[in-house]
């Protein structure tokens, strides 16, 4: 598996396919594999004449592990992006992020828009600029000896999660507590790229998708239905909805 260093930082990633590139940015506690491999989002991108590259985060997968929550404040995460891009060559493209993800994209929408064609944000609605997302004590729940002293619901999920990817479960609490800035509304209206906002409709994570739509100028919503955070990942109305939007772009 391919590697670059940003700084001190090395990042895992994938580059597959030809054609216009996208970049896949997975969530908390997720991986390039578990987010955009398994649920087949790469091998489908291919199929529709993409170019497709994608990371472990750092703290994540098969990038460093690091334990200072500072290394992962959104801004710094969301520059690894950049990074990536800037270690291919690549001038310009799609960004599609999910979750965490969603947050670093919108991030770089904001702040370097003409890198960005478009920005597709999945699992993330108004708990973009009000909240939502992790807390911590999905933060206590990582650092817990074991599932079984995990109370909080929240908290079991995504501790089992990481239990299931056998993730770096201290990496993970110092990203959960680094990464948590909130974009203002301001911020978020100030994005001028074209965006899609994809979460499922019964996802109590990301907050409401409309919500976030009425804020982002001239951005779509994607409702994915019957779906929560967990499950929306490789849902086929997602999939046939971001392969429309791209399919637009000009």
């Amino acid at each position: 598996m391919p590697s670059f260093h940003h700084g001190a930082v090395e990042i895992a990633y994938l580059d597959e396919g030809e054609g216009d590139p996208i970049i896949l940015v997975h969530g908390f506690a997720s991986s390039k594999n578990v987010n955009w491999v398994y649920p087949t989002w790469v091998s489908d991108l291919k199929k529709s004449g993409r170019r497709v590259v994608a990371f472990d985060n750092r703290g994540h997968g098969d990038s460093s592990k690091l334990y200072d929550s500072a290394d992962y404040e959104l801004s710094i995460m969301a520059s690894d992006i950049a990074a990536l891009m800037d270690h291919l060559k690549l001038d310009r493209a799609d960004v599609m992020g999910y979750s965490l993800g969603s947050r670093m994209t919108a991030m770089l929408a904001r702040s370097e828009p003409h890198r960005l064609r478009s920005a597709i944000l999945g699992g993330i609605g108004i708990g973009l600029i009000v909240g939502g997302g992790p807390g911590e004590n999905v933060a206590t729940a990582l650092e817990a000896d074991s599932l079984d002293q995990v109370t909080d619901p929240v908290g079991r999920t995504f501790r089992a999660f990481a239990d299931q990817t056998r993730s770096d479960r201290k990496a993970l609490a110092a990203c959960l507590r680094g990464s948590r800035r909130l974009m203002t509304k301001e911020e978020a209206a100030g994005i001028a790229v074209p965006v899609l906002i994809a979460v499922g409709t019964a996802d109590e994570i990301a907050g409401s998708a409309q919500a976030l739509g009425e804020i982002i100028p001239g951005s779509e919503v994607l409702d994915i239905p019957r779906r929560d955070h967990m499950r929306a990942v490789g849902d086929k109305v997602y999939k046939e909805g971001v392969l429309d939007f791209l399919s637009r772009r000009p």
